[in-house]
């Protein structure tokens, strides 16, 4: 794919940039990682975003996802005959900062805090910081005076944490996360042509990412009363499990080998097992699940996926015909790519090299993004944004350097690809 003809010159580049103001950009991101919204919980953030969009002139679109969560959609509207380019960011946060073991500890707080060339806070990574920049982005764009023949969109949406319902205990808003709210913004009106996702990635741009599968394999057994267990213990779900157990670990390097994309190996991880009840222990436990999330390339179909587990599962209960297994699947994501020629690849190589002065790396990596949703959608997308390095122990942190030049960068690729009038 050809890139887009170049319509900015030295000067109007050199105006872009210098519009991106810091102290604008740092009180933009630390008003929204100050407002609590773990997945499930995002009213208040959306209502934020929904300010500064109005405040910036923009077409804003409020969409209720569900009772208390709302995704915005705001637009930077062109003169016409352009693409449209969307900046898409999830406004849940991946903990609420309540949990006991994130107590203390700042980068895992709703409370931003700048120190040191540092913004710390609950969010700041994944990923306020992020729509902080578009917005930035935005009004740098607004402030250069440029006019712009597309439309630039800035989506700031609920639900992408990967989380999910299972069974009857883990129900509710907390729980639909795995892109909730994308899937409702492109249903609704959210339409570009294609998207920047300002994911962590260290100013790489990641050309592709795994999806997943989650399934649950179970062992059953009797359920009596420990006293009359003494001679069944290996029909008791827990012991049948561990032999389960030791065949799906034999069968993860076989998946890991077979999925292997942009030279990383798959990967499966055993997420969870629950068998019993901590509370009546006198009784063995019927059944015993075991979680698995199982990574699958962009380069295979969910079906083929869905396959492999259907064959994992017969050959368990070939192996272990007193077990009782019985499974299903409970999460389908795929995986998405973008071609290395795309014009919007060559619109952030262009931006990255004027900001940072090199061309940017590339990288394919085995988390999810919206990116999932959105491709199926024929809005093709990209993840590309800052971060400092791997999480803290303390928490989510990014340089304010890392933001300022990536808002810089959001805003030379957003003027290419809309291209200035």
């Amino acid at each position: 794919m050809k890139p887009p003809v170049d319509s900015m010159g030295e000067d109007l580049r050199q105006l872009l940039v210098s519009h991106v103001n810091v102290e604008r950009l740092v009180e933009t991101a630390c008003s929204l990682v100050d407002i609590p919204s773990p997945t499930g919980s995002e009213q208040a953030v959306a209502e934020r975003v929904r300010e500064i969009c109005e405040e910036m002139g923009l077409a804003v679109s409020f969409q209720e996802v569900e009772a208390g969560r709302s995704n915005v959609l705001a637009t930077l509207v062109g003169g016409g005959g352009g693409r449209t380019l969307m900046f898409n960011g999830h406004t849940d946060t991946s903990y609420s900062g309540r949990e006991p073991h994130l107590r203390g500890k700042p980068g895992f707080q709703p409370v931003a805090r700048v120190s040191d060339g540092l913004i710390w806070g609950l969010g700041i990574t994944n990923m306020k910081g992020a729509i902080a920049c578009y917005l930035e982005a935005v009004r740098a764009i607004q402030d250069a005076g440029a006019q712009l023949r597309g439309d630039v969109q800035v989506a700031a949406v609920v639900g992408e944490i990967e989380a999910a319902q299972w069974g009857e205990e883990f129900r509710g808003s907390q729980y639909r996360g795995y892109s909730a709210g994308s899937h409702y913004l492109v249903g609704h009106g959210g339409c570009a042509d294609m998207c920047i996702l300002g994911e962590p990635t260290e100013q790489r741009v990641v050309l592709g990412h795994y999806g997943t599968l989650w399934g649950r394999i179970s062992t059953s057994g009797p359920f009596v009363h420990t006293a009359f267990s003494g001679d069944r213990l290996e029909e008791n779900s827990i012991v049948r499990m561990g032999g389960v157990l030791e065949d799906v670990r034999r069968w993860i390097p076989t998946w890991e080998e077979r999925t292997s994309y942009g030279g990383k190996p798959g990967v499966v991880n055993i997420g969870a097992v629950r068998g019993g009840n901590a509370w009546r222990l006198a009784r063995t436990p019927n059944r015993t699940d075991l979680f698995l999330d199982i990574r699958v390339p962009p380069t295979m179909r969910m079906q083929e996926a869905k396959a492999a587990f259907g064959d994992l599962v017969a050959d368990l209960r070939r192996r272990h015909p007193e077990a009782g297994i019985d499974s299903e699947i409970f999460v389908t994501s795929p995986g998405a790519e973008i071609a290395e020629d795309h014009e919007l690849i060559a619109a952030i190589d262009s931006g990255h090299q004027m900001v940072f002065g090199t061309t940017p790396e590339r990288d394919t990596v085995r988390w999810s993004s919206d990116a999932s949703v959105l491709t199926r959608y024929g809005i093709e997308s990209v993840n590309y944004g800052t971060s400092s390095g791997l999480p803290s122990p303390d928490g989510e942190n990014l340089e304010v350097e890392g933001l300022v030049r990536t808002a810089q960068v959001y805003a030379l690729a957003a003027a290419q690809i809309c291209e200035v009038q």
